[in-house]
């Protein structure tokens, strides 16, 4: 089974298969488990109705448990798309971080996993060549369909610790704006610079609800300080910024 050298406790999940032809994994993805308590998390993962699984599970003391080879294929993206590719589950690998989530009191996620997610998706990025900005959210891939792990995840923290991709996001001031229910070319320009991105949009040049889920999906990632799938200033010159800091190789 190939897997990190980090410290981890192993238990197996039945919820596997091969990955497809000519996939390996070239994104990561962090989730949170929206559980009562990690244990929970770890047997549901490992139960074959709940069709569901993860190649790692992290507790909020930071303790790691492996559940899927990185060999092999796991269930936890579901639905979802990233830069056209729709089998994400055949081309990740998927980290499930324990926390009660939205669904119970959300509460922070503490330091010392914080530092045991670092380490590990450090590890993972290393070995397998993953670019940061193929470091994502369960919400970037599957928007208005989940939404973990979330506003309080600490993605800046993650990106100084030498995982992801992340910019200091503009400051939220008056001015312009795009909504639910505009149109015309700068809709449309919106929406090419998010699938430019890597966000599964189309190309309709109507704000319609699909690109609101998408831009809120967006801003809980990267501008946290207000979820309202608005594309305001600050919106828009954040995605601006983040593309501009993409390396070379990923922008062709």
């Amino acid at each position: 089974m190939i897997g990190t050298k980090l410290p981890r406790r192993v238990v197996l999940s039945p919820n596997i298969e091969p990955r497809a032809a000519g996939k390996f994994p070239k994104l990561l993805i962090l989730h949170y488990t929206g559980m009562e308590t990690a244990d929970i998390a770890c047997n549901w993962l490992c139960v074959p109705e709940s069709r569901v699984s993860c190649h790692y599970l992290i507790d909020e003391q930071g303790g790691i448990v492996q559940m899927v080879g990185e060999e092999m294929r796991a269930w936890h993206a579901g639905v979802s798309s990233w830069e056209g590719e729709t089998d994400i589950n055949s081309c990740s690998i998927g980290i499930e971080i324990h926390n009660s989530g939205h669904g119970g009191d959300y509460p922070a996620f503490p330091a010392m996993q914080m530092q045991a997610v670092a380490a590990l998706s450090r590890d993972i990025v290393q070995r397998h060549g993953i670019l940061p900005q193929h470091v994502l959210a369960h919400s970037d891939i599957a928007p208005g369909r989940k939404i973990d792990p979330g506003e309080k995840f600490d993605w800046r923290f993650l990106h100084g610790e030498g995982v992801g991709h992340w910019v200091p996001p503009a400051a939220i001031s008056s001015g312009a704006y795009l909504q639910q229910g505009d149109g015309g070319t700068t809709v449309l320009a919106l929406q090419g610079l998010l699938k430019m991105y890597g966000y599964g949009i189309e190309l309709t040049g109507e704000y319609d609800e699909r690109t609101r889920v998408v831009v809120e999906a967006f801003q809980r990632h990267f501008r946290p300080a207000r979820l309202d799938g608005v594309a305001d200033q600050s919106t828009i010159a954040t995605l601006h910024a983040l593309l501009q800091a993409r390396p070379a190789s990923a922008a062709a």
